[in-house]
């Protein structure tokens, strides 16, 4: 199957691949939204033939030392090497650094912003003085019927201007498409890159966790068999816990967070569970607020969305 690529409202662009799904959107002079839009559809036709070429090694856990030869798939490895003490291989940032090789077509004059969106995983581009708008849905279940109703309400948001060190947005989590050894609903970061985000939400999400036997967990590859976690048991449906649980498990993802943010690995992290929510800057867990109605249209997906 090749690639393809239509028009969406809003002058957005929707790129398909395989199982490479992209929504972008880009603001700025119109010529040079429009140059730069030819230049990330040629770069995004080939990126599904460069990865699957390194499929074996991108699915082998990080070592010491990178057996990667393509620009994306070094990419990924880097992003997931700080986290090589425990087990993580490159496709742990995929969706993020294919998101962030896109965004790279927009960074030029006359092109004000742009977001990449690969699911969910959100690469940025602000050029000076503008800002973009990234709203939070933790329950995936929600978000499709909210989308086509046409009133998708947000449960969190936050700003991102071009003054932050921030130009990656990602959520991983045990409901969304990428399969999760924890049981948090969303855990959504802020970090330098797409990349980086995407490595630092998989294993934030990992870590939020609890003892609990009625939690139920299969091995990956009895989920998912080409999946890269192998034998590691994957979480496939959580039961209604109590408030005690769910906050052990909350703390447990935001010392986690925690530490990753303190090393420079991210901004942020926000983190939900069964209707709570804790912050690695606010780790109290708290009730999250019900859905807030959307200000303006915005670029849904699970986790993170654009505007």
């Amino acid at each position: 199957m090749s690639a393809a690529r239509s028009r969406l409202p809003g002058g957005r662009l929707h790129f398909q691949h395989g199982p490479i799904d992209i929504v972008i959107g880009a603001d700025g002079d119109a010529r040079a939204v429009a140059a730069a839009h030819e230049d990330a559809w040629r770069r995004f036709a080939t990126v599904l033939d460069e990865l699957v070429a390194e499929l074996p090694a991108l699915r082998r856990p990080v070592g010491e030392t990178c057996p990667l030869e393509g620009v994306v798939a070094r990419r990924m490895w880097e992003a997931c090497r700080p986290f090589r003490d425990r087990f993580v291989t490159p496709m742990a940032a995929v969706a993020g650094s294919v998101a962030q090789e896109l965004v790279a077509s927009y960074a030029r004059d006359g092109v004000t912003r742009a977001w990449v969106n690969n699911g969910g995983d959100i690469a940025l581009h602000l050029a000076s003085g503008h800002a973009v708008r990234i709203g939070l849905f933790a329950d995936i279940g929600r978000l499709a019927p909210a989308v086509a109703s046409g009133d998708p309400g947000i449960d969190a948001e936050f700003v991102v201007d071009e003054a932050m060190p921030v130009r990656g947005v990602a959520t991983s989590g045990w409901r969304g498409r990428s399969l999760s050894l924890g049981i948090a609903d969303s855990v959504t970061v802020l970090a330098r890159t797409a990349a980086e985000a995407d490595a630092a939400a998989t294993m934030i999400a990992n870590a939020v966790d609890v003892d609990e036997p009625r939690i139920v967990r299969r091995p990956a590859r009895e989920v998912r068999d080409d999946s890269d976690l192998r034998d590691l048991p994957v979480t496939v449906d959580v039961p209604s816990l109590d408030a005690v649980q769910v906050h052990e498990a909350l703390r447990s993802g935001c010392a986690r967070a925690r530490a990753i943010v303190e090393a420079g690995r991210a901004w942020s992290a926000t983190l939900v569970c069964q209707g709570w929510v804790a912050d690695v800057r606010d780790p109290a867990p708290r009730r999250l607020p019900g859905p807030a109605a959307r200000r303006d249209a915005c670029e849904a997906s699970h986790g993170a969305a654009a505007a």
